[in-house]
């Protein structure tokens, strides 16, 4: 999505400073961000964070161990779409966490005791009273469809979705239409066919280990591009 949510957060502060301080400050600040534990279940967050045009975006962050996360953000008070999400890999630093989503935009985040703290464009602190915290949440995945682009693959009653930006694999919920399509565009090959499709991700057991694991439910027919790869 051309359009970032996050950007436009961040531009509601005016403009992004970095924090002038002492030297007994950098030390306090340092101690006060903590290393982000990847925990065996997926870590949430969710805060309202400052809007320059509506009441504020409840936003909604899902962490997981395997290094991706989902981000859902609700405008409040503002026109139709009012509700996007987004995806993509996450990352630490020394004191930063780095999410770059499926376009390449980057946010970053810095850990402070048990919440998470949004930081400027250039992962600087965001120097403002308006709250940039999220703090952790018991929330469900979002079910607001994604744009998605990748390899699919059906074969024995399973298919996977390996996402071309991400180079993550997911299985796919059943979705016969989905199977029909596929089958259409292998043109007699056994082999993953590029699909676009929105969609996202519910958690859902594993049948051999019975482990939770993020799985793709598709949200519209797609479309299959046979011939094609990731790069095109």
């Amino acid at each position: 999505m051309a359009n970032t949510p996050l950007l436009t957060a961040a531009v509601a502060c005016g403009m992004f400073l970095l924090m002038g301080c002492n030297n007994r400050n950098e030390v306090r600040s340092l101690q006060a961000v903590q290393p982000l534990e990847a925990k065996a279940m997926q870590q949430n967050f969710r805060g309202l964070l400052p809007c320059a045009d509506c009441e504020g975006i409840d936003t909604a962050l899902f962490l997981e161990k395997d290094g991706s996360w989902v981000m859902n953000q609700r405008y409040q008070g503002a026109p139709q779409p009012t509700q996007f999400a987004s995806w993509g890999k996450w990352a630490r630093t020394a004191d930063k966490l780095v999410l770059t989503d499926t376009n390449g935009e980057k946010y970053y985040f810095r850990v402070k005791g048990e919440n998470l703290e949004m930081l400027d464009r250039d992962g600087n602190p965001i120097e403002s009273t308006l709250n940039y915290t999220l703090t952790p949440s018991r929330a469900a995945l979002p079910v607001t469809p994604m744009a998605m682009k990748g390899l699919y693959f059906y074969m024995a009653d399973a298919a996977v979705f390996t996402d071309c930006a991400t180079g993550k694999r997911f299985p796919v919920m059943n979705n016969a239409q989905l199977e029909r399509g596929f089958a259409a565009a292998q043109q007699g090959e056994t082999k993953p066919v590029l699909l676009h499709v929105e969609g996202h991700f519910i958690l859902q057991a594993n049948p051999d280990s019975g482990a939770m694991q993020k799985t793709l439910v598709a949200d519209n027919p797609g479309a299959f591009k046979p011939g094609a790869d990731c790069d095109d």
